[in-house]
């Protein structure tokens, strides 16, 4: 960055630490909901319910595409990022489910 000159230096570093605020807040944010989602493959665990509800499922991908397309992010793109979560909540309730039937 040699070279640069000091205002769009300044400007970089600004929205630089503006990115690295909202990384930290996105990672709390997803802490929160696997919190929640935790206790809920807990709770399908005691009930013997499956881990996956491909229904609810839909319905999230449903609402998040929505919420993106009305954010200006694509829908695409949201979509993908809930599915990786899905698929470790899933992974999540799987073994919570195992360690039910372990004990």
């Amino acid at each position: 960055m040699d070279g640069l000159d000091e205002g769009v230096r300044t400007e970089l570093t600004r929205l630089r630490q503006s990115i690295d605020n909202i990384d930290a807040a996105i990672v709390h944010i997803l802490a929160e909901r696997f919190k929640c989602t935790q206790r809920v493959g807990r709770l399908k665990a005691e009930h013997r319910l499956p881990a996956a509800d491909p229904a609810r499922e839909a319905r999230q991908i449903a609402r998040l595409r929505q919420l993106a397309e009305s954010a200006h992010l694509d829908p695409a793109f949201a979509e993908k990022l809930l599915g990786f979560i899905i698929a470790e909540v899933i992974r999540h309730h799987e073994d919570a489910a195992g360690g039910v039937a372990g004990a």
